[in-house]
């Protein structure tokens, strides 16, 4: 990253100057480099957690493990992120030989806590990506594992730090409408976006948790954290009608489909040589194929999601999640004492956006520097006109949010947070444990209480780790 650059991020929105990890979180020794290990060298290890924490901080860390139950995906990652580490299939056995500061856990999301409780029982700070795990067994297990560690644990939430976000938890935090009495947050995934979920491991629910788990932990996190309180009861419909068995026709995978020509869907893995160099190269040590056809039967999460969120604070929240959308984006609305919110991201007919749907993914996962655009919030107070509040966002690395999550861990995590982004266990729990009751909601056809499923209890002001 060049100087201007991180100036004009820092100048853009305070976040490169502000903290997401409390000072008494991460223990690091900073008399030398960080020592860093990394379980699960797909492809959001390699890139967010890998290739960019060398290139942009090798001067203050360094990658001492790397490990993968997939052992040529390993060392083709290794390659990738530019480090001469060793490489381990045997968990254990890196923990033990590398006696890393901290752990960074990108395994598929069912295998968080395995390793997040090994790390924290090993005397080793931990960080995960999202969703923190799967369900709420495992949850307790991880928060009790952390209650007996001397150590920390912290969630990746990058959406937090995206400046649009930020912005609106500053509209809110500053009384703009008054106290907060109502949501509606609607989330929509395109279908080159909201397809890949359906190809990938994500589709089986023993996995992935569902999408109420692995997506909308991202959004409930967004929520909790707005609201500022805590989830209390969620009650929740949802199906699967459009992707897994409901197709009248299916191929083993993209590749060898005879449907290829009728398949609105087909997906030509060969024609992006990352993925074909990650992937399919090295199918044969796991079985694990990338470019899975959408339609198979075995499919078993859902495709339309709708929940009702009542906080501990007495908001009521009405989010929807749909997974074959036309666009890629969102919509808010805040309804408050005093006024009313309204905030949204890329929805066509609202702005001038010309990039494909195609092109709109690519760039959302893609890091680096992005391009500058000028986004709009609009605020409505009672017996007053609107007002339209304009906002630079960087439209690469999940809105900016990427780019700047790594600068506060890395940079200056000693400065206090005006926006309190930090995002540890509690707050990793908090979001998943709606996307948890939420999918027990609609199995069972009862409203489903926060509390019921761990120890947690809601507060009536979310409670900062």
């Amino acid at each position: 990253m060049n100087v201007k650059r991180r100036q004009f991020l820092r100048s853009l929105s305070m976040l490169a100057a502000s903290s997401a990890i409390p000072l008494s979180g991460f223990q690091f020794n900073m008399n030398r480099k960080l020592r860093i290990a990394l379980v699960g060298t797909g492809i959001r290890g390699i890139t967010f957690w890998g290739k960019r924490l060398q290139s942009q901080y090798a001067e203050i860390l360094e990658f001492v493990g790397l490990s993968d139950i997939n052992p040529g995906r390993l060392e083709y990652g290794r390659s990738f992120i530019g480090t001469n580490c060793p490489v381990f299939t045997d968990f254990d056995q890196m923990l033990s030989e590398t006696s890393p500061d901290l752990l960074i856990v990108t395994t598929v999301d069912a295998t968080h806590h395995e390793f997040i409780i090994k790390g924290l029982n090993a005397g080793i700070d931990v960080l995960t990506e999202k969703p923190l795990t799967t369900d709420e067994h495992k949850c307790r297990d991880i928060l009790e594992a952390e209650r007996r560690s001397s150590r920390k644990l912290i969630v990746g939430f990058n959406y937090r730090w995206s400046p649009y976000s930020t912005k609106v938890k500053e509209l809110l935090m500053n009384g703009e409408i008054g106290q907060i009495t109502s949501v509606d947050f609607h989330w929509y995934l395109n279908t080159y976006h909201g397809a890949s979920y359906f190809r990938r491991w994500h589709g089986l629910r023993e996995m992935g948790g569902t999408l109420w788990v692995h997506k909308a932990t991202h959004h409930f996190d967004l929520l909790n954290w707005w609201i500022d309180s805590d989830p209390e009861e969620v009650f929740a419909y949802g199906d699967l009608e459009f992707y897994g068995r409901n197709n009248s026709f299916r191929g083993k995978n993209c590749r060898t489909c005879s449907f290829r020509d009728q398949c609105d869907f087909y997906w030509d893995i060969g024609s992006d040589q990352f993925l074909t160099d990650l992937y399919v190269d090295h199918e044969q040590h796991d079985g694990y194929i990338r470019d899975n056809c959408l339609f198979r039967e075995e499919i078993d999460i859902y495709d339309k999601m709708s929940a009702q969120i009542k906080y501990k604070n007495n908001t009521i929240v009405n989010y929807s999640l749909t997974t074959y959308s036309p666009f890629e984006g969102w919509r808010v609305a805040f309804n408050g004492t005093k006024g009313r919110i309204e905030a949204w991201l890329d929805i066509p007919y609202q702005g001038d956006l010309k990039i494909s749907q195609e092109e709109m993914h690519r760039m959302e996962m893609q890091q680096g520097e992005g391009e500058i655009m000028e986004e709009f919030i609009i605020t409505h107070k009672l017996w007053n006109d609107f007002q339209t509040v304009r906002v630079p966002v960087d439209k690469s690395g999940h809105g900016g949010g990427d780019e700047r999550l790594h600068a506060q861990i890395f940079e200056h995590p000693e400065i206090k947070d005006p926006f309190d982004r930090a995002a540890g266990s509690r707050d990793g729990a908090m979001s998943i444990l709606i996307g948890i009751a939420a999918r027990t909601s609609i199995e069972t056809g009862n409203p489903i209480r926060i509390s019921s499923l761990t120890d947690l209890e809601p507060g009536i002001k979310r409670i900062v780790d």
